[in-house]
Protein backbone atom coordinates (compact mmCIF):
# COMPACT_ATOMS: atom_id res chain seq x y z
CA UNK A 1 0.00 0.00 0.00
CA UNK A 2 1.76 3.04 -0.72
CA UNK A 3 2.07 5.65 1.61
CA UNK A 4 2.10 8.89 -1.19
CA UNK A 5 -0.80 11.31 0.72
CA UNK A 6 -2.71 12.75 -1.65
CA UNK A 7 -2.39 16.77 -1.58
CA UNK A 8 -5.10 18.65 -0.33
CA UNK A 9 -7.26 21.20 -1.85
CA UNK A 10 -5.23 24.21 -1.84
CA UNK A 11 -6.15 26.85 0.94
CA UNK A 12 -6.54 30.55 0.78
CA UNK A 13 -3.38 32.40 1.41
CA UNK A 14 -3.97 35.22 3.57
CA UNK A 15 -2.38 38.56 3.11
CA UNK A 16 -1.58 40.59 6.01
CA UNK A 17 -3.69 43.27 6.80
CA UNK A 18 -1.77 47.24 5.28
CA UNK A 19 -1.49 49.58 7.36
CA UNK A 20 -5.55 51.50 6.78
CA UNK A 21 -6.65 48.16 7.71
CA UNK A 22 -4.67 47.70 11.01
CA UNK A 23 -5.30 51.72 11.96
CA UNK A 24 -9.04 50.96 11.18
CA UNK A 25 -8.99 47.84 13.19
CA UNK A 26 -7.78 49.57 15.96
CA UNK A 27 -9.91 52.72 15.70
CA UNK A 28 -13.40 51.19 15.94
CA UNK A 29 -11.90 49.20 19.08
CA UNK A 30 -11.97 52.90 20.80
CA UNK A 31 -15.14 54.32 21.84
CA UNK A 32 -14.72 57.99 22.37
CA UNK A 33 -13.31 57.89 19.15
CA UNK A 34 -15.82 55.88 17.41
CA UNK A 35 -18.32 58.68 19.40
CA UNK A 36 -16.39 61.38 18.38
CA UNK A 37 -16.06 60.42 14.86
CA UNK A 38 -20.17 60.25 14.89
CA UNK A 39 -20.07 63.76 15.55
CA UNK A 40 -18.09 65.13 13.36
CA UNK A 41 -19.66 63.37 10.62
CA UNK A 42 -23.06 65.12 11.80
CA UNK A 43 -21.45 68.36 11.30
CA UNK A 44 -20.39 67.38 7.63
CA UNK A 45 -24.20 66.70 7.22
CA UNK A 46 -25.29 69.38 8.25
CA UNK A 47 -22.17 71.18 6.42
CA UNK A 48 -23.58 69.81 3.37
CA UNK A 49 -27.35 70.21 3.85
CA UNK A 50 -26.72 73.73 4.67
CA UNK A 51 -24.56 74.44 1.21
CA UNK A 52 -27.53 72.47 -0.62
CA UNK A 53 -29.90 75.09 0.79
CA UNK A 54 -32.05 71.83 2.36
CA UNK A 55 -30.85 73.31 5.75
CA UNK A 56 -30.78 76.73 7.28
CA UNK A 57 -31.67 78.53 3.95
CA UNK A 58 -34.16 81.32 5.84
CA UNK A 59 -32.19 82.42 8.41
CA UNK A 60 -31.53 85.80 7.62
CA UNK A 61 -35.63 85.71 7.80
CA UNK A 62 -36.49 87.85 10.40
CA UNK A 63 -39.16 85.32 12.28
CA UNK A 64 -39.15 86.76 16.10
CA UNK A 65 -39.15 90.32 17.75
CA UNK A 66 -35.51 91.95 18.17
CA UNK A 67 -34.11 89.41 20.78
CA UNK A 68 -36.56 87.08 21.17
CA UNK A 69 -35.93 84.97 24.03
CA UNK A 70 -35.65 81.29 24.07
CA UNK A 71 -39.08 79.42 24.28
CA UNK A 72 -38.19 77.80 27.68
CA UNK A 73 -37.03 81.16 28.97
CA UNK A 74 -40.83 82.89 28.19
CA UNK A 75 -41.70 85.77 26.38
CA UNK A 76 -41.35 88.89 27.77
CA UNK A 77 -44.60 90.55 28.78
CA UNK A 78 -45.63 93.94 27.60
CA UNK A 79 -45.19 96.13 30.46
CA UNK A 80 -42.16 94.46 30.89
CA UNK A 81 -41.10 95.54 27.62
CA UNK A 82 -42.11 98.78 28.27
CA UNK A 83 -39.77 99.22 31.60
CA UNK A 84 -37.17 97.90 29.87
CA UNK A 85 -37.31 100.35 26.75
CA UNK A 86 -38.22 103.50 29.52
CA UNK A 87 -34.75 102.08 31.16
CA UNK A 88 -32.61 102.38 27.98
CA UNK A 89 -34.16 105.67 27.63
CA UNK A 90 -33.17 107.06 31.10
CA UNK A 91 -29.93 105.58 30.83
CA UNK A 92 -28.66 107.84 28.17
CA UNK A 93 -29.67 111.76 29.49
CA UNK A 94 -30.52 113.98 26.74
CA UNK A 95 -27.51 116.62 25.62
CA UNK A 96 -27.32 120.41 27.33
CA UNK A 97 -27.94 121.49 23.67
CA UNK A 98 -31.89 121.99 23.67
CA UNK A 99 -31.89 122.10 19.69
CA UNK A 100 -30.13 118.56 19.23
CA UNK A 101 -32.73 116.35 17.51
CA UNK A 102 -31.85 113.14 19.70
CA UNK A 103 -32.25 114.92 23.06
CA UNK A 104 -35.48 116.08 21.67
CA UNK A 105 -36.61 112.58 20.93
CA UNK A 106 -35.35 111.32 24.31
CA UNK A 107 -37.68 114.13 25.83
CA UNK A 108 -40.53 113.05 24.00
CA UNK A 109 -40.00 109.19 24.76
CA UNK A 110 -40.08 110.16 29.01
CA UNK A 111 -43.25 112.19 28.29
CA UNK A 112 -45.10 109.72 26.77
CA UNK A 113 -48.15 108.37 28.23
CA UNK A 114 -48.58 104.72 30.30
CA UNK A 115 -51.32 104.18 28.18
CA UNK A 116 -49.99 104.78 24.55
CA UNK A 117 -48.11 101.96 22.76
CA UNK A 118 -44.61 101.41 23.91
CA UNK A 119 -42.09 102.49 21.19
CA UNK A 120 -40.08 100.26 19.42
CA UNK A 121 -36.35 101.42 20.75
CA UNK A 122 -33.14 99.97 19.61
CA UNK A 123 -29.95 99.35 22.05
CA UNK A 124 -29.39 103.34 22.80
CA UNK A 125 -33.21 104.30 23.57
CA UNK A 126 -33.16 106.23 20.02
CA UNK A 127 -36.42 105.17 17.86
CA UNK A 128 -35.96 103.66 14.22
CA UNK A 129 -37.68 107.18 12.00
CA UNK A 130 -38.34 104.47 9.31
CA UNK A 131 -40.60 102.14 11.58
CA UNK A 132 -43.56 104.34 10.49
CA UNK A 133 -43.01 103.91 6.65
CA UNK A 134 -41.71 100.43 6.48
CA UNK A 135 -45.19 99.92 8.47
CA UNK A 136 -47.60 101.79 6.08
CA UNK A 137 -45.51 99.94 3.25
CA UNK A 138 -45.85 96.42 4.42
CA UNK A 139 -49.84 97.06 5.17
CA UNK A 140 -49.73 98.66 1.30
CA UNK A 141 -48.05 95.17 0.37
CA UNK A 142 -50.38 93.09 2.43
CA UNK A 143 -53.59 94.44 0.61
CA UNK A 144 -52.40 94.11 -2.87
CA UNK A 145 -51.50 90.29 -2.02
CA UNK A 146 -47.79 91.12 -3.30
CA UNK A 147 -46.45 89.69 0.01
CA UNK A 148 -47.42 88.58 2.77
CA UNK A 149 -46.02 90.35 6.10
CA UNK A 150 -45.52 87.31 8.59
CA UNK A 151 -46.11 87.95 12.36
CA UNK A 152 -43.29 88.01 14.32
CA UNK A 153 -42.88 85.44 16.94
CA UNK A 154 -42.26 86.28 20.45
CA UNK A 155 -40.18 83.49 21.47
CA UNK A 156 -37.93 81.32 19.71
CA UNK A 157 -36.82 77.78 20.75
CA UNK A 158 -33.00 79.35 20.87
CA UNK A 159 -33.83 82.84 20.66
CA UNK A 160 -33.34 85.30 18.04
CA UNK A 161 -30.62 88.39 17.87
CA UNK A 162 -30.79 92.06 17.24
CA UNK A 163 -32.15 91.19 13.65
CA UNK A 164 -35.09 88.96 14.88
CA UNK A 165 -32.82 86.20 13.14
CA UNK A 166 -33.36 82.52 14.67
CA UNK A 167 -30.55 81.78 16.63
CA UNK A 168 -30.05 78.45 15.70
CA UNK A 169 -30.40 78.56 12.26
CA UNK A 170 -27.80 81.16 12.24
CA UNK A 171 -25.65 78.79 13.93
CA UNK A 172 -25.73 76.13 11.48
CA UNK A 173 -25.23 78.66 8.78
CA UNK A 174 -22.18 79.94 10.73
CA UNK A 175 -20.83 76.56 11.09
CA UNK A 176 -20.97 76.00 7.51
CA UNK A 177 -18.30 78.89 6.65
CA UNK A 178 -16.14 77.99 9.80
CA UNK A 179 -16.24 74.62 8.78
CA UNK A 180 -15.30 75.16 5.20
CA UNK A 181 -12.66 77.61 5.96
CA UNK A 182 -10.86 75.40 8.34
CA UNK A 183 -11.27 72.31 5.97
CA UNK A 184 -9.82 73.87 2.94
CA UNK A 185 -7.09 76.03 5.15
CA UNK A 186 -5.89 72.81 6.44
CA UNK A 187 -5.49 71.02 2.89
CA UNK A 188 -3.55 74.01 1.83
CA UNK A 189 -1.53 74.42 4.25
CA UNK A 190 -0.84 70.78 4.51
CA UNK A 191 -0.15 70.46 1.14
CA UNK A 192 2.50 73.49 1.35
CA UNK A 193 4.41 71.87 4.62
CA UNK A 194 4.45 68.54 2.10
CA UNK A 195 5.98 69.86 -0.87
CA UNK A 196 8.51 71.92 1.39
CA UNK A 197 9.17 68.88 3.63
CA UNK A 198 9.21 66.59 1.12
CA UNK A 199 12.05 68.93 -1.26
CA UNK A 200 13.94 69.70 1.81
CA UNK A 201 14.19 66.49 3.46
CA UNK A 202 14.63 64.47 0.11
CA UNK A 203 17.49 67.01 -1.46
CA UNK A 204 18.96 68.08 1.72
CA UNK A 205 22.18 70.14 1.63
CA UNK A 206 22.06 73.87 1.03
CA UNK A 207 18.14 73.09 -0.36
CA UNK A 208 17.31 71.80 2.98
CA UNK A 209 19.32 74.97 4.71
CA UNK A 210 17.27 77.30 2.51
CA UNK A 211 13.75 75.82 3.52
CA UNK A 212 14.68 75.72 7.08
CA UNK A 213 16.04 79.16 7.12
CA UNK A 214 12.30 80.08 5.42
CA UNK A 215 10.74 78.19 8.72
CA UNK A 216 12.72 79.86 10.84
CA UNK A 217 11.17 83.01 10.04
CA UNK A 218 7.79 82.17 9.86
CA UNK A 219 8.01 80.16 13.50
CA UNK A 220 10.00 83.47 14.98
CA UNK A 221 6.98 85.61 14.82
CA UNK A 222 3.91 84.38 17.48
CA UNK A 223 1.24 83.00 15.26
CA UNK A 224 -1.72 84.94 16.28
CA UNK A 225 0.73 87.98 15.38
CA UNK A 226 1.33 86.59 12.42
CA UNK A 227 -2.02 85.92 10.58
CA UNK A 228 -2.88 89.61 12.04
CA UNK A 229 0.02 91.20 9.91
CA UNK A 230 -0.82 88.88 6.86
CA UNK A 231 -4.75 89.76 6.91
CA UNK A 232 -3.71 93.95 7.59
CA UNK A 233 -1.36 93.34 4.15
CA UNK A 234 -4.15 92.06 2.10
CA UNK A 235 -7.26 94.35 3.47
CA UNK A 236 -9.84 92.33 1.51
CA UNK A 237 -12.47 90.37 3.70
CA UNK A 238 -13.60 87.55 2.43
CA UNK A 239 -13.76 83.73 2.58
CA UNK A 240 -11.10 83.05 0.27
CA UNK A 241 -8.88 85.53 1.98
CA UNK A 242 -9.31 84.06 5.11
CA UNK A 243 -8.26 80.58 3.60
CA UNK A 244 -5.34 82.07 2.42
CA UNK A 245 -4.45 83.68 5.32
CA UNK A 246 -4.31 80.59 7.27
CA UNK A 247 -3.16 78.10 4.83
CA UNK A 248 -0.21 80.19 4.15
CA UNK A 249 1.35 81.07 7.63
CA UNK A 250 -0.12 77.59 9.16
CA UNK A 251 2.09 75.00 7.06
CA UNK A 252 5.31 75.14 9.71
CA UNK A 253 4.47 71.97 11.78
CA UNK A 254 3.63 70.01 8.52
CA UNK A 255 6.69 70.80 7.00
CA UNK A 256 8.42 69.91 10.26
CA UNK A 257 7.01 66.47 10.41
CA UNK A 258 7.52 65.64 7.04
CA UNK A 259 11.13 66.81 6.71
CA UNK A 260 11.73 64.55 9.56
CA UNK A 261 10.17 61.33 8.06
CA UNK A 262 12.04 61.90 4.37
CA UNK A 263 15.26 62.39 6.11
CA UNK A 264 14.67 58.70 7.58
CA UNK A 265 12.96 57.23 4.53
CA UNK A 266 15.41 58.21 1.91
CA UNK A 267 17.53 55.92 3.06
CA UNK A 268 15.92 52.73 3.36
CA UNK A 269 16.48 49.84 0.79
CA UNK A 270 13.53 50.03 -1.39
CA UNK A 271 14.43 53.58 -2.10
CA UNK A 272 17.85 52.16 -3.03
CA UNK A 273 15.67 49.91 -5.31
CA UNK A 274 13.96 52.39 -6.61
CA UNK A 275 17.07 54.44 -7.69
CA UNK A 276 18.74 51.23 -8.53
CA UNK A 277 15.70 50.52 -11.83
CA UNK A 278 16.39 54.08 -12.71
CA UNK A 279 13.70 55.93 -11.20
CA UNK A 280 13.50 59.56 -11.00
CA UNK A 281 13.86 62.05 -8.12
CA UNK A 282 9.80 63.00 -8.72
CA UNK A 283 8.97 59.59 -8.60
CA UNK A 284 11.16 58.66 -5.43
CA UNK A 285 9.64 61.54 -3.59
CA UNK A 286 5.61 61.04 -4.11
CA UNK A 287 5.40 57.23 -5.57
CA UNK A 288 7.66 56.14 -3.27
CA UNK A 289 8.43 57.37 -0.11
CA UNK A 290 4.94 59.53 0.45
CA UNK A 291 2.69 56.89 0.38
CA UNK A 292 5.05 55.52 3.67
CA UNK A 293 4.48 58.86 5.15
CA UNK A 294 1.27 59.97 4.05
CA UNK A 295 -0.63 58.76 7.39
CA UNK A 296 1.23 61.83 8.47
CA UNK A 297 -0.24 64.40 6.41
CA UNK A 298 -3.47 62.89 7.32
CA UNK A 299 -3.45 63.41 11.04
CA UNK A 300 -2.29 67.16 10.44
CA UNK A 301 -4.70 67.97 8.27
CA UNK A 302 -7.27 66.75 11.32
CA UNK A 303 -5.21 68.79 13.96
CA UNK A 304 -4.83 72.11 11.53
CA UNK A 305 -8.56 72.03 10.52
CA UNK A 306 -9.62 72.38 14.59
CA UNK A 307 -6.51 75.15 14.46
CA UNK A 308 -7.98 77.09 11.71
CA UNK A 309 -11.49 77.04 12.94
CA UNK A 310 -10.70 78.36 15.66
CA UNK A 311 -8.39 81.08 14.08
CA UNK A 312 -11.33 82.23 11.96
CA UNK A 313 -13.26 82.25 14.93
CA UNK A 314 -10.39 84.72 16.27
CA UNK A 315 -10.17 86.77 13.29
CA UNK A 316 -13.86 87.38 12.89
CA UNK A 317 -14.21 88.47 16.08
CA UNK A 318 -11.75 90.73 15.67
CA UNK A 319 -13.10 92.39 12.73
CA UNK A 320 -10.57 91.19 10.21
CA UNK A 321 -12.64 87.79 9.22
CA UNK A 322 -15.66 87.20 7.22
CA UNK A 323 -17.12 90.85 5.26
CA UNK A 324 -20.40 92.04 6.44
CA UNK A 325 -23.50 89.72 5.35
CA UNK A 326 -21.74 86.54 5.68
CA UNK A 327 -22.54 84.90 9.40
CA UNK A 328 -19.59 82.65 11.15
CA UNK A 329 -19.18 81.76 14.84
CA UNK A 330 -16.81 84.67 14.92
CA UNK A 331 -19.10 86.93 13.84
CA UNK A 332 -21.77 85.59 16.09
CA UNK A 333 -19.62 86.10 19.11
CA UNK A 334 -18.38 89.87 17.61
CA UNK A 335 -22.09 90.48 17.94
CA UNK A 336 -22.67 88.58 21.40
CA UNK A 337 -20.35 91.22 23.12
CA UNK A 338 -22.64 94.21 22.51
CA UNK A 339 -25.78 91.71 23.45
CA UNK A 340 -24.16 90.61 26.99
CA UNK A 341 -24.29 94.53 27.66
CA UNK A 342 -28.16 94.19 27.28
CA UNK A 343 -28.40 90.66 29.37
CA UNK A 344 -29.04 88.34 25.91
CA UNK A 345 -26.95 85.58 26.60
CA UNK A 346 -28.60 82.97 24.17
CA UNK A 347 -26.35 83.78 20.70
CA UNK A 348 -23.29 83.71 22.80
CA UNK A 349 -24.24 80.25 23.85
CA UNK A 350 -25.20 78.51 21.12
CA UNK A 351 -22.15 80.04 18.92
CA UNK A 352 -19.72 78.84 21.95
CA UNK A 353 -21.52 75.46 22.72
CA UNK A 354 -21.38 74.32 18.74
CA UNK A 355 -17.94 75.61 18.59
CA UNK A 356 -16.85 73.78 21.51
CA UNK A 357 -18.48 70.17 20.75
CA UNK A 358 -16.87 70.24 17.18
CA UNK A 359 -13.77 71.21 18.11
CA UNK A 360 -13.61 68.64 21.41
CA UNK A 361 -14.89 65.99 18.90
CA UNK A 362 -12.44 66.46 16.55
CA UNK A 363 -9.97 66.47 18.95
CA UNK A 364 -10.21 63.42 20.33
CA UNK A 365 -11.10 61.81 17.11
CA UNK A 366 -7.61 63.45 15.59
CA UNK A 367 -5.60 61.83 18.90
CA UNK A 368 -7.41 58.54 18.18
CA UNK A 369 -6.79 58.70 14.97
CA UNK A 370 -3.06 59.27 15.28
CA UNK A 371 -2.71 56.90 17.89
CA UNK A 372 -3.98 54.10 15.29
CA UNK A 373 -1.99 54.70 12.57
CA UNK A 374 1.26 54.88 14.77
CA UNK A 375 0.71 52.25 17.93
CA UNK A 376 4.34 53.45 19.11
CA UNK A 377 3.08 56.88 20.07
CA UNK A 378 0.94 55.03 22.85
Amino acid sequence: MSNIQTPSAPTASRTSPGLWALAWRRLRADRVAMAAMVIVLLYLLALVLSASGLLAKDWEQEVGVNYAPPTFVGAQSAADRSVLDNAAVSEAPPPDNPLDPIGDVIRQLRGTPATAQPVIVEDYGIPDPLQKELDEIHAELAKKGVVAVAVRRETLPFGADKWGHDIIQKTIKGAETSIVVGLIAALLATFLGSIFGAVAGYFGGKVDDIFNWFYSIFTSVPYLLLILAVAAVLQQKGVLTIVLILGLTGWTGTFRLIRAEYLKHKNREYVWAADAIGASHMRKMFSHIFPNVSHVALVQVSILVVSFIKSEVILSFLGFGVPVGVVSWGSMLNEAQNELILGKWWQLTAASIAMAVLVTAFSLFTDALRDALDPKLK
